[in-house]
Order: C-alpha cells, then sequence, then structure tokens
C-alpha cells in the first residue's frame, strides 16, 4: 500500500477523533493498531476516493465502492457499534459486541462486550443494511 497524502491522513484523523466523540467510543490503545487503520484508510481515500475498510479482502476494490457497506464508518459500526478493525473500541480496547448476532464472528470471539456509552453512536440500527456491490449478492 501507497504511502498516503499528508492532506488525506490529517482528513482521516480528524474523522476518526470526531466520531470516537460521535459515538462514545476511544481509538485502540495500542496507538499502531490506530495508526495502522488510519493509514490505510487515507491511503483508500488517495486511490479510491473513498475510505474503505483497510481490514478486509476486496477481489475488486472498485466494484465494492458501489456500495457504502464498508466505507469508515462502516455498517457494522453504524449499526451494532462494532468496528472489526478495532479503530474504535472501549476505553480497555474491546470492541463493543452487546448489540451484535448471536451468531456474529465478533460476538463468537469476544463474548458480550457491553456498551459504555449506550446513549450514543448506532445512528444506523434502525435501517436496513447497506446494498451488496454491484453483481454480488448477501
Amino acid at each position: 500500500m501507497n504511502e498516503p497524502s499528508q492532506k488525506s491522513l490529517e482528513r482521516m484523523q480528524t474523522y476518526v477523533r470526531k466520531y470516537c466523540e460521535k459515538t462514545g467510543t476511544a481509538t485502540h490503545p495500542n496507538k499502531e493498531v490506530t495508526e495502522s487503520v488510519v493509514k490505510g484508510l487515507a491511503s483508500h481515500l488517495d486511490v479510491l476516493g473513498k475510505p474503505l475498510c483497510p481490514c478486509n479482502f476486496y477481489p475488486d476494490k472498485k466494484v465494492e465502492i458501489t456500495s457504502r457497506r464498508w466505507f469508515c464508518a462502516c455498517d457494522e459500526m453504524k449499526r451494532w457499534k462494532y468496528c472489526h478493525c478495532l479503530l474504535f473500541v472501549r476505553e480497555d480496547g474491546l470492541p463493543v459486541t452487546e448489540y451484535l448476532p448471536a451468531d456474529h464472528e465478533g460476538r463468537q470471539i469476544y463474548g458480550e462486550v457491553k456498551d459504555p456509552t449506550p446513549d450514543k453512536g448506532r445512528e444506523s440500527r434502525a435501517l436496513p443494511p447497506s446494498p451488496p456491490p454491484k453483481g454480488e449478492t448477501l
């Protein structure tokens, strides 16, 4: 992955800071985790024009950006306050999992992790998930 531009890096850092405030989350206590994810988001912003989650594998990123489901903050974060990148977490570094469906991999890996700020975040909790990219099914 190429080094992101300073402009995109600063843009993503600002977004992450504001989104943490909005959702009552924190960035991961291991600064290397946070820096790596933010750098990946900024690189995708430069190359694709969108902050596509850098923690997933995409057969074709250009096809993937036809759906917003993996733009930061992704659908999982907006619906369930769960960030699989561990960018938006609790102060202790654990992701919130209490709103996830019981069969979700995050719930299976971490168990039920309570949300310390249930009055913040989950802005898409009542909306259906974003449609998949063109040509893909759920």
